[in-house]
């Protein structure tokens, strides 16, 4: 049964059995951002929001996404994380804030989803906690940017 099959004999999801895979260092970075009212961002930026520190909320969220997204995304392999950074950083010319998390394994998979995971929960607690003020934010570009390690090595996007 090939890496790629996710079905068993019977048609059947299952988990992949990695078990013969190598392990190596692996890492993957991934991005996306949220588009607010430029009040939104200042209150955020301010400290002032009634919720508190907005963006070490969210920063938090992020990470402990990444470590659950086993529990969130079917088939997806629970791995034990050696490293999640997390780097919001508003951007007040685009009224936003930008996402991005960097996660490192040393395993038999790769920790694409868990980067991923880390982008989506961090944007949407930075939504959760200010939809009072602003209920159009808009999360978009969630986007895996790199990975390495594994057989299939590095893969860098190049549309960015």
């Amino acid at each position: 049964m090939s890496e790629l099959t996710h079905f068993n004999r019977r048609g059947e999801a299952h988990m992949v059995d990695v078990g013969d895979k190598a392990v190596s260092q692996r890492e993957a970075v991934a991005e996306g951002v949220i588009q607010m009212k430029p009040a939104t961002l200042a209150l955020i930026q301010s400290g002032r929001h009634k919720k508190g520190d907005v963006l070490g909320v969210a920063r938090l969220a992020g990470i402990m996404g990444a470590k659950r997204t086993a529990d969130l995304v079917p088939l997806c392999h629970p791995l034990s994380l050696t490293a999640v950074e997390l780097e919001l950083e508003p951007d007040v010319a685009l009224n936003q804030v930008r996402c991005r998390a960097t996660v490192r394994t040393s395993g038999q998979t790769g920790v694409e989803m868990e980067a991923l995971t880390a982008v989506q929960v961090s944007l949407l607690t930075i939504y959760d906690m200010c939809k009072a003020v602003d209920r159009g934010m808009e999360i978009s570009s969630v986007r895996l940017l790199r990975k390495s390690g594994g057989k299939s090595g590095t893969w860098v996007r190049t549309d960015t």
